[in-house]
C-alpha cells in the first residue's frame, strides 16, 4: 500500500473527517487522546458538528522498562492488560495493581486538569468517535476503547491517520468500526508518517477544547 506523509496533525485531521463524512457517520461526540490527538479531534468535531472532549489513559509500563508497555489504565480505572507482554517481563500481580493504582491517578488529573471543571460527557447510548494522531502498540487506546465499552456506548468508532496493519487489525475486535486512512508494513513510530511532528504541550492541548 502506497503511503504518503500528512503535512501536520491539523492535516491529518481534515483528512479523517472527510473519511468519516464519506462513510456516513454521525456522531454525538468525538473524544480525542490527549495532547497529540486533541489537533485531530478539533478537526474531526468540526467535521461532523459534533461536540469535542478528551479520553484519557496512561500506559504501565514493565519493571526496569517503563517505556515497554504491559497495559494501560483509563481515568475511570478500566484497564488493559498485555498477558503476553507481563509473562515476557517479572511483573507480578502485586507489581501490576501498584502500577496501575498509580497510573490512574495519573490519567484522572491530567483529564481533571483538561476539563478545567467541566463535567464529564454522558456517554451511555451515544455515537462516539475516539480519535488519536496514530497508532503504534496501541496500548492507551485499547484501554480507551475498554473504557468506552464500560460506559455503554451505543456504538465506538475508532479514527486515526496511520497504524501498522497488525495492531489495526487488533483493534478491529475492540471497536465497532475502526477507519485508519494507512496502514503501512514498513512501521517505525508514527512521527515518520508525518511533515510536521513537534510536540503538542499541554496549553496547546486544552486550546482546541474551547
Amino acid at each position: 500500500m502506497a503511503t504518503s506523509r500528512f503535512r501536520d496533525r491539523a492535516d491529518a485531521g481534515e483528512q479523517l473527517g472527510e473519511a468519516l463524512l464519506e462513510r456516513g457517520v454521525e456522531a454525538d461526540l468525538v473524544l480525542a487522546i490527549p495532547r497529540g490527538g486533541l489537533p485531530l479531534g478539533r478537526a474531526v468535531a468540526d467535521a461532523l458538528d459534533a461536540p469535542l472532549d478528551i479520553a484519557v489513559a496512561s500506559k504501565i509500563g514493565a519493571p526496569g522498562n517503563p517505556e515497554y508497555a504491559i497495559g494501560a489504565v483509563a481515568s475511570d480505572g478500566t484497564v488493559w492488560r498485555n498477558e503476553s507482554a507481563i509473562r515476557g517481563t517479572s511483573a507480578d500481580e502485586a507489581y501490576f495493581e501498584r502500577e496501575r493504582q498509580a497510573e490512574m491517578a495519573v490519567a484522572r488529573e491530567k483529564a481533571k486538569t483538561y476539563r478545567a471543571g467541566r463535567p464529564e460527557p454522558q456517554l451511555a447510548g451515544k455515537t462516539v468517535v475516539l480519535v488519536d494522531d496514530g497508532v503504534a502498540t496501541g496500548s492507551t487506546i485499547r484501554a480507551c476503547l475498554a473504557m468506552l465499552d464500560e460506559a455503554d456506548t451505543d456504538r465506538i468508532i475508532l479514527a486515526v491517520p496511520v497504524g501498522p496493519p497488525d495492531t489495526i487489525r487488533e483493534l478491529r475486535s475492540a471497536a465497532d468500526e475502526v477507519i485508519c486512512l494507512q496502514e503501512p508494513t514498513s512501521f517505525m513510530g508514527v512521527g515518520q508518517f508525518y511533515e510536521r511532528f513537534d510536540q503538542v504541550t499541554d496549553e496547546e492541548a486544552m486550546a482546541y477544547l474551547s
